[in-house]
């Protein structure tokens, strides 16, 4: 039996063993599988120092502006500009009739010549002299009077549409233009009352608005209202800029970026880097990894967890979680994981600015 058992065993042998040597290694379990290297774009994180700015909105004011008024009542004889005219200071813009005023200023001061020539008795001196004081203030009322039915530019600026038209009786006090004073022209805006602290006389603003849209107007901080608005506390601010081309005018609503005289240290980095979620934001930090086996050296991302801070243009700063020198990352971050190959090829890659 036992030489039989034998036999057949080594009969069994003889069949199995090659099959075994010929079809084990196809039921060997496979070696460990690895993801192609990703091919990405990458960035260094610079240490830089940003201008630290406040950001709030407000609106012009022109230097001067003012509705010019009718003073006296008449009927309007003379206009004297043009709707959106350039007009000086003293410039006369609308004469009133003064025709039975000045009438009676010719007789008044031929009254005055009379008794400034002593035609009269000298018997009536006393009355001369008397009726001579009263003939003067007359004859200095109807001036005056007169005077005021001539409307004139208070200051150098340009005028709006005129309200008035040639023949219109006018009572005192009747609108007749506008009158603003352009350059420079300044900019009314309130901050609250915890950035106190971090404006100054002569800090710089920058003035965008969307009726110029691309352009930027700067401008220096030129008071600070001295008191705190107790309803919603905030202090008014005014600033001042060029307006030689007239381009801005009063009224306009208007974006203001103020900056502080202190520049803020960061840790810069395209903001493509970040992969926004919502359970945190991260990074693909780029390594060399040497393999203990192959002894080659590889990249490959580690993903760490950052806190942002502000924005400039196409960079974000990064207040924790990386460290200035670092590369990280910048295209095709969605598809990369922790530990994985990558491939980095620069060739292609945009240039970020911080405009």
């Amino acid at each position: 039996m036992l030489k039989k058992f034998a036999i057949g065993l080594a009969v069994i042998a003889i069949f199995v063993v090659p099959i075994l040597l010929i079809k084990g290694r196809q039921f060997a379990p496979p070696p460990p599988f690895e993801f192609p290297p990703e091919v990405v774009t990458s960035a260094t994180a610079t240490a830089d120092e940003w201008e630290q700015v406040i950001r709030t909105v407000g609106s012009l004011r022109a230097d001067h502006g003012v509705v010019i008024s009718s003073e006296g009542q008449g009927t309007v004889k003379e206009i004297a500009f043009e709707s959106g005219a350039l007009v000086r200071k003293g410039d006369v813009l609308v004469a009133l009739d003064t025709d039975v005023e000045r009438a009676q200023l010719a007789a008044a001061e031929r009254a005055r010549g009379l008794l400034d020539q002593n035609a009269l008795a000298k018997s009536e001196f006393d009355a001369t002299d008397a009726a001579y004081k009263q003939v003067v203030a007359e004859v200095a009322s109807l001036q005056a009077l007169i005077d005021k039915k001539s409307m004139r530019a208070p200051f150098d600026g340009r005028t709006g549409i005129r309200l008035i038209n040639l023949g219109q009786f006018l009572d005192r006090g009747n609108p007749i233009v506008t009158l603003q004073s352009l350059d420079p022209i300044h900019a009314d805006f309130s901050l609250p009352q915890q950035r106190l602290a971090e404006v100054r006389t002569g800090s710089a603003v920058r003035i965008t608005t969307d009726a110029r849209p691309g352009t930027v107007y700067e401008g220096r901080i030129t008071a600070i209202s001295p008191e705190v608005d107790m309803g919603n506390r905030t202090v008014r601010v005014q600033a001042t800029l060029s307006n030689v081309s007239e381009e801005l005018s009063p009224g306009l609503f208007v974006n203001i970026e103020l900056v502080a005289p202190k520049k803020m240290p960061v840790v810069a980095i395209p903001s493509t880097a970040v992969h926004y979620q919502s359970y945190g934001d991260s990074i693909f930090v780029l390594k060399d990894v040497k393999d203990e086996k192959t002894g080659q050296t590889t990249k490959r991302a580690e993903q760490r967890f950052v806190r942002l801070g502000a924005k400039r243009g196409d960079f974000v700063s990064v207040l924790e979680g990386l460290a200035a020198g670092e590369e990280v990352a910048t295209a095709g971050v969605f598809k990369l994981s922790n530990g994985a190959a990558v491939i980095i090829d620069n060739t292609l890659a945009p240039k970020p600015s911080l405009n």
